[in-house]
């Protein structure tokens, strides 16, 4: 099973570059590595390529002109640029564990799409992955033990791989509430069904929820991979929220119909791509 992590950034190269030390660190290093770039300045590009030429994997840079935030949009020209069987979606500012890749390779089921979770660190632990690289996605219990005494970290337990029974992964089969792509998976050929992200969703929020209401939709089910494939998520100052209430309005929309496809979604892309040879 081929896979590919598409990992969305914009403007933000310090973390980025911590992103993908954690990358690096993975024990399953069969996979390609996508960077979805919404329009960000020339440095990210550098710092895409100089990872590219020493990582022990393929990495492929997308970007797309800086007009907003686009997130919908360029993780869909992102899955357009990949045809690896199985897809996870991650963000530019979430560090994943060493077992984050073969976590969700694990997890893969025909049938079901994968949500993750993610640990938000404080500002101060941030500023220290950030200036001194702190390498946290290599630490232990008891550095993660201090860091949750200093409250530096929401959780702690969510670090700690658990080998969950199958019923209990599957629980919340059909809830969509909670899923976000800082930290899901699917089955590329199911994320293609469903026209993949619809870009009518402008600005931040709520297109993750819209993507996996579909996804269930379309007879798929939930599957959780808690305390299997927990990204360690960098503080950050909260996004602008100006178009949350219209992609509310978007969301409501959704859950009122029958849709399965996006309204502006993947197609718009895929005649550009074309399968390897």
């Amino acid at each position: 099973m081929s896979i590919t992590v598409i990992v969305t950034t914009y403007n933000r190269p310090d973390a980025l570059r911590a992103v993908f030390q954690g990358y690096r660190a993975q024990r399953d290093r069969d996979f390609t590595l996508v960077i979805a770039d919404d329009g960000s300045r020339e440095d990210t590009a550098r710092d895409v390529a100089r990872f590219a030429a020493s990582a022990p994997f393929e990495v492929r840079h997308v970007w797309q002109e800086d007009r907003g935030f686009r997130a919908a949009a360029v993780r869909n020209r992102a899955l357009a640029a990949t045809w690896a069987d199985y897809v996870v979606f991650s963000d530019g500012d979430c560090i994943p564990l060493a077992g984050f890749v073969g976590g969700h390779r694990r997890l893969a089921e025909k049938g079901q799409f994968v949500v993750g979770n993610r640990v938000l660190l404080s500002d101060g632990l941030t500023s220290r992955v950030l200036e001194n690289g702190l390498p946290v996605q290599a630490w232990g219990a008891f550095a993660w033990s201090k860091a949750r005494f200093r409250r530096e970290v929401n959780r702690l337990f969510p670090l700690f791989p658990l080998p969950l029974p199958s019923f209990v992964r599957k629980w919340a089969g059909t809830r969509w509430e909670g899923a976000m792509t800082c930290n899901l998976a699917a089955w590329r050929e199911d994320l293609v069904a469903v026209n993949g992200l619809d870009e009518s969703y402008s600005g931040w929020g709520l297109e993750d929820s819209d993507l996996v209401i579909r996804l269930l939709r379309s007879g798929l089910r939930r599957k959780s991979a808690r305390f299997a494939t927990p990204v360690l998520h960098l503080w950050h100052r909260e996004q602008d929220r100006a178009a949350l209430t219209e992609n509310r309005r978007r969301l409501e929309a959704i859950l009122m119909s029958d849709s399965i496809r996006a309204v502006r979604g993947l197609d718009r892309y895929l005649d550009e791509s074309s399968p390897p040879s």
